[in-house]
């Protein structure tokens, strides 16, 4: 499928910035069970900065903004980000502890698993008045903040809040991810609708299906489909907080862990578009493919494409996830489009 774009596409670079913890991530090797052998495998990132790396990869000026503890993980985290091609300049360091994931990888009928120890990390416990947001939103195009964040405390809820308002008030375009994470939200889980509410109501775009807005507004949506769920949903949404200019998510069903299908689901104020699906067999790692599905679909649309394109190439981005270890998708443009393009898997020489 050779893609097409509109004749008035903007192809200039957009310097976004990203906003969230910046994770350390210890994974049991191959398919083994946690500590099955004394060894974990580490990697770096997060969602927010999963998404800073996808679009450095996709050409833009990606800049991290966060708070790493003033140690070695904390220095070799901003380190490996600057190696995807994001600018850590706006990454402060503090005392405090790494945030942290355990991943235990599934296999065929045993899912994955993730562990979290995150509890009064250096992000977590910096201050909202430590970042000073016009300064650092200063000459920026984009936002990208996540419901992860929030998750962590009322000081990095606060702080999203402040810099999604920020944003706003310059101008700027905001885009905001849910992902909701139950484990996350602990004792202050009551709190999470009207939070993220808040949140949402300062985005520009919403990454989202129909389990979190069933969440933020206390609907429910039986519809047999999930293609008529996400209608349901998005026509709701883009209802309840106007200044939406559209919402966007993957769907995905499983055969086992290593073989599934992925679609594509998009919402603007024109209407409603579902991609096919896409076939993944023998997935090597799916973590990040959501923020891989988030980058690519910003960056299309940033481009001018039209919607259809924009959100097939999101879904194709999110499927070279699937092939990558590590939370990072680092493929640029030119393989994202060769897989649409269903080019040869033979050796590029």
């Amino acid at each position: 499928m050779t893609m097409s774009r509109t004749s008035h596409a903007d192809r200039r670079p957009r310097r976004v910035v990203c906003f969230g913890e910046l994770l350390m991530r210890l994974s049991a090797p191959g398919r083994e069970c946690l500590l099955q052998s004394p060894r974990l495998d580490v990697q770096f990132g997060g969602a927010e900065a999963n998404v800073a790396a996808s679009l450095a990869y996709l050409g833009h000026e990606a800049v991290m903004v966060s708070t790493l503890p003033d140690n070695a993980l904390g220095a070799t985290c901003a380190g490996e980000l600057r190696r995807h091609g994001v600018d850590t300049c706006a990454v402060r360091t503090d005392e405090g502890r790494m945030g942290l994931y355990f991943l235990q990888p599934g296999a065929m009928q045993r899912p994955a698993e993730v562990l979290y120890d995150r509890a009064d990390s250096a992000f977590a416990c910096a201050a909202a008045d430590r970042y000073d947001w016009p300064v650092l939103l200063e000459g920026a195009d984009w936002l990208h903040v996540s419901g992860i964040t929030p998750a962590l405390g009322p000081a990095p809820a606060e702080a999203a809040r402040q810099a999604m308002r920020a944003a706003r008030r310059a101008g700027m375009g905001v885009s905001f991810d849910c992902n909701f994470r139950s484990k996350l939200w602990g004792d202050r889980l009551h709190e999470a609708p009207a939070v993220l509410r808040a949140l949402v109501a300062e985005a520009t775009w919403l990454f989202g299906n129909d389990r979190d807005i069933a969440l933020l507004l206390g609907k429910h949506f039986a519809h047999d489909s999930a293609m008529a769920r996400f209608q349901a949903a998005s026509e709701l949404a883009l209802q309840a907080w106007p200044q939406l200019a559209g919402m966007a998510s993957t769907e995905r069903t499983h055969q086992s862990v290593e073989v599934q299908q992925l679609r594509g689901l998009m919402a603007t104020r024109e209407g409603v578009l579902q991609t096919r699906a896409f076939e993944l067999a023998g997935i090597v790692d799916r973590i990040g493919a959501g923020d891989a599905f988030a980058a690519g679909l910003l960056h299309a649309l940033w481009g001018g494409w039209e919607r259809r394109d924009a959100l097939d190439f999101a879904v194709a981005a999110a499927c070279l996830k699937h092939s990558i270890p590590g939370d990072v998708n680092r493929v640029g443009e030119a393989a994202i489009r060769a897989l649409l393009d269903d080019d040869s898997l033979e050796v590029k020489r």
